[in-house]
């Protein structure tokens, strides 16, 4: 690409051998299989249990579970990752894409943030996700770039609460949601009389159709949409309904 530099030492292998068929970003994956006893994933930190134990069991469940009984998909992810997706996600508890969308180690490079935001390229002010970015489409060469929304987004939320001249409340919350604005202008211009909640819901389809259009900012990635290696793909997650959207931009 003449947009990136790329080091030899980068390149995607060619032959990464697959230990399971990689689920479509058009429609959520499940790796539960619905029997009559299904597994339950491992409780919540009670009370009784303290947090460190808590992850501490959660990884021994997790070995014995799956890591050691799936040889043909983590040992050859100790050579190297090849990624088909970039999935950009947004930091909430309740969203987790590998969880959602069924999604093994080694399938996505993965960013999460507050409401899942994309800012457009800046090399001084956002330098930690133009990196992010540039090392999944240069060097590891991801097929689909994906913005993955979800419902009561409380990022979403702040962006559509905050007030002219208001005062933050937070030292980076604010300033990072504005990076959403555009989208809060056009949902505030196109919907004026409808009740707050639904301008959120509204907005947090616009905010992912914002980060879409700034990724095209970033130039390796124009390239790569326009000569037909990358896709953008944008989706919103709604956990209270048990739907998941996307669309192609």
């Amino acid at each position: 690409m003449s947009g990136c530099l790329c080091l030899p030492c980068y390149q995607k292998k060619e032959a990464v051998p697959a230990a399971a068929a990689k689920p479509s970003i058009h429609s959520p994956a499940s790796s539960l299989v619905q029997n009559k006893k299904p597994t339950q994933p491992p409780p919540p930190p009670s009370k009784g249990m303290d947090a460190v134990e808590r992850l501490k069991s959660g990884f021994e469940q997790f070995k014995t579970q799956v890591y050691d009984k799936k040889p043909e998909l983590f040992e050859p992810l100790k050579a190297g990752q090849s990624p088909r997706y970039m999935v950009f996600a947004c930091a909430d508890s309740r969203c987790c894409p590998s969880v959602t969308l069924g999604l093994q180690p080694g399938e996505a490079f993965t960013m999460r943030n507050i409401a899942a935001m994309v800012p457009p390229y800046d090399k001084n002010k956002y330098a930690g996700i133009g990196a992010a970015i540039e090392y999944a489409v240069c060097a590891l060469k991801v097929e689909v770039l994906t913005v993955i929304g979800h419902s009561r987004c409380g990022g979403i939320k702040a962006l559509l609460s905050l007030q002219d001249g208001a005062a933050d409340t937070f030292h980076f919350v604010e300033d990072w949601v504005r990076i959403g604005f555009q989208a809060k202008k056009k949902v505030l211009k196109e919907h004026p009389h409808a009740p707050f909640d639904d301008q959120c819901s509204i907005l947090e389809k616009e905010a992912v159709n914002v980060s879409l259009y700034n990724l095209l900012t970033y130039p390796w990635v124009k390239e790569g949409v326009e000569n037909g290696t990358l896709k953008l793909v944008g989706a919103r997650y709604d956990f209270v309904n048990g739907v998941f959207d996307t669309w192609v931009k």
